[in-house]
């Protein structure tokens, strides 16, 4: 049964209009024309994601998210996504959003990974921030 998860490690976070959000990812992935299957979101501390980083991806550094496509079927959706509480917030005060806009742009970054967008050079960069904007001008909620 298709599902999506949220969980915490090494931080406290309660994820506001949780079923909505729920709704708007799987709204997003139906819209792409892709199954979901199974998506899992862990909110977690930096120190965490850096070890995760460090461990599978060979980099040293402090990220905001991180991506694990599961899927072992096309067009089946499958896959952990680690998201930086702190980079979070870090960047909401950076970029002047509010926290919940920045976390939804990132959880829907990670989604968006996983449909296959790529954000490695500057076109593919554009057109994720653009996937990115319309996906999140569909949100039915403001948290």
């Amino acid at each position: 049964m298709p599902a999506i998860h949220f969980f915490e490690e090494d931080v406290t976070y309660k994820l506001k209009d949780k079923l909505k959000v729920k709704q708007w990812i799987k709204d997003t992935i139906v819209a792409e024309g892709y199954k979901l299957q199974d998506l899992t979101y862990i909110f977690c501390s930096d120190a965490y994601l850096l070890q995760i980083n460090q461990q599978y991806l060979d980099h040293d550094t402090y990220t905001d998210i991180i991506t694990f496509d599961n899927s072992e079927y096309e067009g089946d959706i499958v896959g952990d996504i680690f998201i930086s509480i702190p980079r979070i917030r870090e960047n909401a005060v950076k970029f002047s959003v509010s926290e919940a806009d920045e976390l939804h742009r990132v959880i829907i970054h990670g989604a968006l990974h996983l449909l296959g967008y790529k954000d490695k050079t500057p076109a593919d960069n554009k057109n994720m921030t653009q996937k990115e904007d319309h996906y999140l001008a569909k949100r039915q909620f403001i948290s």
